[in-house]
C-alpha cells in the first residue's frame, strides 16, 4: 500500500514538472517593457519609468516632493534644509551666511487648514500677522502674482529692523499654503525704493515658487 502511494506521487510531481517545464520551453520569460513616457521633475528634468512595476523613481535632489500636501519643487541653489521655526512649518530652508551678502536668508513653508465656516482669504487674513505688533496686517499690504502656473496672495508681513519678511499664499480647497522669505540684516531696508525680491531669500524663493508643481 505504501508502495502504490509512493508510486502515485511520484508521477504526480512528474506530470508537474512536465508541465512547468513545457511551459517554461513554450512561454520563456520576456523582459518587461515599461511605457516610453517620462516625468518632468520641478527643475526640468526627467525620470524614465523602471522596475518590475514600471513605476517612475523619485526626482533627485535638488527636487523635493511633500506628498503629505501634494506638492513638489526645485529647493534653490545653495540652500539646505533647515530647523522648523514653529509647529505649522512643513519645510524649512535656508542658505548659509557665507554664501549672501546681507544677513540669514530663509524659505519657510507652512500650511493652514480652512475651516467649514471660513473661507481662504479670511484664513489668509487670520494668518498674515506682523511681527513687531502682532497685529494681522492690512489689506493695503496685499498684492497678488503669478509664477510658474499658480498665482499667489502676496503679503508683506514684516519690514522692520532689517528684517524684511514677504510672505506669498497659495489658496486650495480645504487649505492654504504659504511660503515665507525672510532676510535679515538688510542694511537699507528703511529705504523704499527697495527691491525686496532681489534679495537672496526673496529671489531664491520665487525661483521655487516657479517650479511648484501640484497643489
Amino acid at each position: 500500500m505504501k508502495s502504490l502511494f509512493l508510486g502515485i506521487l511520484v508521477i504526480i510531481l512528474a506530470g508537474f514538472g512536465g508541465l512547468v517545464y513545457r511551459n517554461a520551453v513554450e512561454h520563456p520569460m520576456q523582459p518587461i517593457a515599461c511605457p516610453l513616457d517620462a516625468l518632468v521633475c520641478p527643475d526640468g528634468t526627467s525620470v524614465s519609468r523602471t522596475g518590475p512595476s514600471c513605476a517612475f523613481p523619485a526626482c533627485p535632489p535638488p527636487n523635493v516632493s511633500l506628498a503629505n500636501v501634494g506638492i513638489a519643487f526645485a529647493v534653490p541653489t545653495d540652500f539646505t534644509a533647515a530647523e522648523f521655526p514653529d509647529a505649522t512649518a512643513i519645510a524649512a530652508y535656508a542658505l548659509p551666511t557665507t554664501a549672501s551678502s546681507t544677513g540669514n536668508a530663509t524659505i519657510v513653508l507652512r500650511r493652514y487648514a480652512i475651516a467649514a465656516t471660513s473661507t481662504a482669504l479670511a484664513t489668509i487674513q487670520q494668518t498674515a500677522i506682523n511681527g513687531p505688533s502682532g497685529l494681522p496686517v492690512g489689506v493695503t499690504s496685499y498684492s497678488s502674482t503669478m509664477l510658474g502656473n499658480h498665482r499667489f496672495t502676496v503679503v508683506a508681513i514684516e519690514r522692520f529692523e532689517g528684517v524684511i519678511d514677504t510672505a506669498f499664499y497659495l489658496a486650495r480647497t480645504n487649505d492654504v499654503l504659504r511660503f515665507d522669505a525672510i532676510d535679515t540684516s538688510v542694511n537699507n531696508w528703511t529705504d523704499p525704493s527697495l527691491d525686496s525680491s532681489t534679495l537672496p531669500a526673496h529671489a531664491a524663493l520665487r525661483k521655487l515658487l516657479s517650479t511648484l508643481q501640484g497643489g
